[in-house]
């Protein structure tokens, strides 16, 4: 078994390796054709005069522009910065290298195109304008790292009226895959959600999203304790009521037994510590754990460092620990669903991304694990099990079809097959500029 020294020495790898890496490929992304060039007389083929033709159609038939464009499968990634990671406001630019990231895995696990628009303007108004007005080159758009409580204005009135489906990652991704890790943590310990005693640290968007799905999904309200930084949530909590009409609302619904205190407190007799708050270490003490029901579960998921590491969560007595991080195992990472709904929604060109389509996502993820054989150290499947993008992409559009919000109507196998071969197009894409060394190899 690794020291602790050793684990911490590990933890620190990926930042250290992060410094080396970007500078040499000079960012993460770009731009690429998907369209054949035999000779430079194709261009009056994708330019002037030939592509009128295509601009005339679409113009008479708007529909079209699925057809002719890369619509259908281009998503923008768009953040102002201001709550980037663990790392807070650090700005537009500096939120860049992120967005490329969320960039990469959209391609790579879902075969969508994605970029990086990163605003500068902190002005919720402003940002709901500008989405508005740049959608009708995406299919979607994928909110990022938006401080709260503008977070929710933004997302509430965009997806009332924007014509493409908009997702907020913070909110809706971490919670389809805190529900699909929980769903499977509660098996292994053998406790059903709808009984469970759920303490949800941090009240920002990831948690306050988690909430709400976590209810829609079975789970007591009741028995449900939110925590922010002046303690738990409660009747009596009238802080909240004007500047945070969300955790107002959770103030009315949850803590039954009307808890008050700290965090210690928040935790006794709780089944599972749902942990998204500041990053790490030592903001979960093992000593609190210690009171928590018999075989407690502990989702410490702050970036870029837990709330608590996994050994200590495991000194405390922790039966099963899941992090936000890929080196350590029960990654809860929205990179596990994310790229899965897009390509979903995308495949049947639907309108919104519901809270049920998320919940299907979530299910199937969690049933992808359950399927190989779960265990305290396998909750939820890695990213390099490829088969867990397509499925998930066929549950989110079955489900998108059901609810009569996409656009166009497949069957299963149909829905399987079209999400596999993008997929799979983007990986052997990948592999080829690889080996070809068209992406340069990076030794570190």
């Amino acid at each position: 078994m690794p020291t602790k020294e050793e684990l911490l020495e590990k933890s620190k790898k990926p930042s250290a390796d992060a410094l080396k890496m970007h500078p040499f490929f000079k960012g993460k992304i770009a731009s690429s054709l998907k369209c054949c060039v035999r000779d430079f007389n194709d261009f009056a083929i994708w330019y002037t005069p030939g592509v009128a033709a295509a601009c005339m159609d679409i113009k008479a038939h708007p529909e079209m522009v699925f057809e002719h464009t890369n619509k259908g499968n281009m998503v923008a990634v768009v953040s102002d910065g201001t709550r980037v990671l663990g790392l807070g406001d650090i700005g537009p630019e500096a939120a860049i290298p992120v967005m490329e990231g969320k960039a990469i895995l959209f391609k790579y696990l879902g075969g969508v195109d994605a970029w990086p628009v990163c605003l500068d303007t902190k002005d919720a108004e402003e940002i709901i304008r500008t989405v508005k007005l740049i959608s009708p080159c995406f299919g979607g758009i994928n909110l990022e790292d938006f401080s709260q409580p503008k977070c929710f204005h933004i997302l509430d009135t965009l997806r009332k009226e924007a014509k493409i489906p908009i997702w907020h990652d913070d909110q809706q991704g971490t919670a389809a895959v805190t529900l699909a890790g929980l769903l499977n943590a509660l098996k292994v310990v053998g406790k059903k959600l709808e009984k469970a005693r759920l303490t949800l640290l941090g009240s920002g968007a990831a948690n306050i999203a988690t909430a709400r799905i976590l209810i829609a999904a079975g789970a007591d309200p009741g028995k449900m304790i939110m925590v922010d930084t002046k303690g738990p949530l409660h009747k009596g909590r009238t802080d909240t009521q004007k500047e945070f009409k969300e955790k107002w609302h959770f103030c009315q619904i949850t803590n039954a037994q009307q808890v008050k205190g700290g965090i210690p407190e928040a935790m006794e007799g709780a089944d599972a510590l749902i942990a998204l708050a500041k990053s790490g270490p030592d903001v979960v003490k093992k000593e609190w754990i210690k009171k928590m029901a018999k075989d407690p579960i502990i989702f410490a998921c702050a970036n870029p460092i837990p709330e608590i590491y996994p050994w200590e969560a495991k000194e405390g007595g922790a039966k099963i620990i899941a992090t936000g991080r890929s080196d350590f195992p029960n990654q809860v990472n929205n990179s596990l669903c994310f790229p899965a709904i897009f390509r979903g929604t995308l495949d049947v060109m639907a309108k919104t991304i519901t809270d049920e389509m998320c919940i299907a996502s979530a299910r199937e993820l969690a049933k992808c694990a359950e399927d190989k054989g779960l265990r305290e150290d396998y909750l939820l499947p890695t990213m390099d099990e490829r088969e867990v993008f397509p499925r998930q992409a066929v549950a989110v559009a079955l489900k998108a079809i059901e609810q009569k919000v996409a656009r166009i109507t497949l069957s299963k196998d149909q829905l399987f097959e079209k999400a596999s071969t993008i997929i799979n197009r983007a990986r052997e894409e990948t592999r080829v500029l690889m080996e070809s060394g068209v992406i340069p190899a990076c030794r570190i």
